[in-house]
């Protein structure tokens, strides 16, 4: 059974919420504070409560500086916090006494912060000296939650596109849209949406946590739910400011498979043959084109792609690379297989491989490769279609259909 967390981002993410969510998902704070005093990092205390929002109890995560009491670990600059260049933060962590796996989790975290900060202020990584991610308090939300899932053990996390947030925000270099430009530039790739709400609800340190965390963005995947975890959220909204991570099992069955679709109406048909063998050769399990009628009245075909969740992204971008859309819909489903397996068989028109499926270690279904017919009717100037007859006629001879095992004979 494979152990998932997903992390419900319905009213965004931040650092502090995060922390939050996994302490309240049942994270031993006795244990999580033994670990984080392991960082050897002073100028702060740590305050958890458990409070309710919008009539749910969730856990605030606060980390407030000793020599600014006030400052909540939500705030986006501190007027005196240490600026720190990656360098800093590195030693900080390398000299730590935690995990390696812990160190190396948090110094990725910490180098999407620093290349997107390059990247927005055109300056290079050892130019780049942090301002709200130097604090103390975004040191200790990052740590904390590679501290968390290093205890929570998950196999595959996921999470939800990510509600953005809408309008201003103030920070060290003044009001900035949001998303703000560094909470963006970490965002390349993953879906994100805005329900319309007037605050920043993904910050940039909640930007790098999920980036580094999350294998794909996707809608709540099948799982036996074991239990549910809620962060904090700061500012007063209409709706609740809450982060949900949602701890489960998925069972075999439950294979991880997403289906990819998209439909076009303005694409140049001989494109598609191209595409289907770059999808396949990508990961793609199924690629095909089922003809449909779009809006006004216009015939289109509707791609559809099955592929494992960790594919997604890649097939995604080859679709948006070569195609006309504008948008691809992503659906998780489940599928149930046959076993099956390749025999070679001495026929009677020579070797060829003969591709057979069964369920329980059963034969229930088998024919000939579609490539050794190929070759056969070439080489002896037979016809396609009989020499496909002929091979399944030898192959019914040595296969025993739904009474044999599953083996080469």
């Amino acid at each position: 059974m494979e152990k998932v967390l997903y992390f419900d981002c319905f009213s965004g993410i931040s650092g502090d919420m995060t922390v939050g969510a996994l302490l309240d998902l049942g994270v031993d704070q006795a244990v999580f504070g033994e670990q984080l005093a392991r960082l050897q990092l002073a100028g702060y205390r740590l305050e958890i409560t458990k409070k309710p929002k919008n009539g749910i109890m969730a856990t605030d995560f606060n980390v407030i500086l000793e020599d600014h009491e006030g400052c909540r670990s939500d705030d986006h600059h501190h007027p005196h916090a240490p600026h720190r260049n990656l360098n800093d933060i590195e030693a900080i962590i390398g000299n730590s006494g935690l995990a390696a796996a812990i160190k190396e989790l948090s110094l990725k975290i910490f180098m999407e912060l620093a290349a997107a900060e390059a990247k927005v202020h055109g300056k290079k990584l050892s130019e780049i000296h942090f301002h709200e991610v130097g604090a103390v308090d975004s040191i200790v939300d990052i740590v904390s939650a590679a501290i968390c899932i290093h205890m929570l053990k998950a196999d595959t996390i996921y999470a939800s596109p990510l509600n953005t947030g809408s309008g201003l925000v103030s920070c060290a270099h003044g009001l900035l849209p949001v998303p703000a430009p560094a909470t963006l530039e970490i965002l390349r790739g993953i879906p994100v949406y805005s329900s319309g709400v007037q605050a920043e609800l993904v910050t940039p340190t909640g930007a790098a946590i999920i980036k580094t965390l999350a294998r794909d963005f996707i809608p709540l995947p099948p799982l036996s739910v074991e239990n549910s975890g809620y962060g904090w959220g700061k500012r007063e909204l209409d709706s609740p400011n809450l982060l949900r991570v949602i701890r489960g099992r998925r069972s075999e069955n439950n294979n991880g498979l997403l289906l990819l679709e998209t439909a076009m109406d303005d694409m140049n048909p001989e494109i598609y043959s191209y595409l289907f063998s770059m999808l396949l050769e990508k990961g793609a399990l199924d690629v095909y084109l089922t003809s449909i009628m779009m809006k006004k009245n216009r015939p289109g075909v509707l791609l559809t792609v099955l592929c494992q969740g960790s594919d997604a992204h890649l097939l995604e971008e080859i679709i948006f690379r070569e195609t006309t859309t504008l948008g691809v819909r992503k659906t998780a489903v489940d599928r149930e297989e046959l076993e099956r397996t390749v025999i070679n068989i001495n026929s009677s028109l020579g070797m060829v491989r003969i591709k057979v499926a069964g369920k329980g270690g059963r034969v229930l279904k088998y024919a000939p490769e579609y490539e050794d017919c190929r070759r056969i009717a070439g080489e002896q100037g037979l016809a396609l279609k009989d020499v496909y007859n002929i091979l399944l006629n030898d192959a019914a001879g040595i296969m025993r259909l739904k009474d044999g095992p599953l083996v080469n004979p």
